[in-house]
């Protein structure tokens, strides 16, 4: 309990406002965080939880954020209609097609940019779609030089970092 008060006086910085965002006194809040009181009621323990996950969870995202645009990448896991325009003599065809691909970190920055920036559905899946032609339909640029891919009819759509 000791550690999660003190995550909350961290965040808002003082015992008065972790005490009104529980419900507590501003005693009972230095109680806690000094370790004289150890386990507190069932409903102020919950709003301790509920307070702490609402905080920790932006945390722990950014910092997932951060890495997959910086070494890890994305993985994007699709179904859905994919159409080619390509050379004379190959096919444009579209067709459903289930994807799972990891793109590189340098799709991911650009994804959460773009979604950062307030950029439009239409706008993020032309990223993925650019990603997933480079990555997984030129084999990273080792094949299909002039193939274009068309990212449509979505059935669902899953990035995982």
């Amino acid at each position: 309990m000791k550690g999660r008060i003190n995550f909350l006086l961290k965040q808002l910085k003082t015992t008065k406002a972790v005490a009104e965002v529980l419900g507590v006194s501003q005693r009972s809040v230095e109680r806690y965080r000094k370790g004289d009181r150890k386990t507190p009621p069932q409903p102020v323990a919950e709003r301790i939880d509920t307070a702490v996950r609402a905080r920790w969870q932006p945390v722990v995202r950014g910092r997932r954020r951060k890495e997959a645009a910086t070494s890890t990448g994305i993985t994007v896991e699709t179904r859905a209609r994919f159409g080619y325009t390509a050379p004379v003599g190959s096919t444009d065809d579209g067709r459903v097609r289930r994807l799972t691909v990891h793109l590189p970190p340098l799709y991911a920055q650009r994804l959460f940019d773009a979604r950062a920036q307030g950029a439009a559905d239409r706008d993020l899946r032309a990223i993925v779609a650019e990603g997933l032609q480079e990555i997984y339909f030129k084999d990273g640029g080792t094949r299909a030089d002039e193939l274009r891919v068309e990212f449509t009819d979505i059935d669902y759509f899953d990035v995982s970092f």
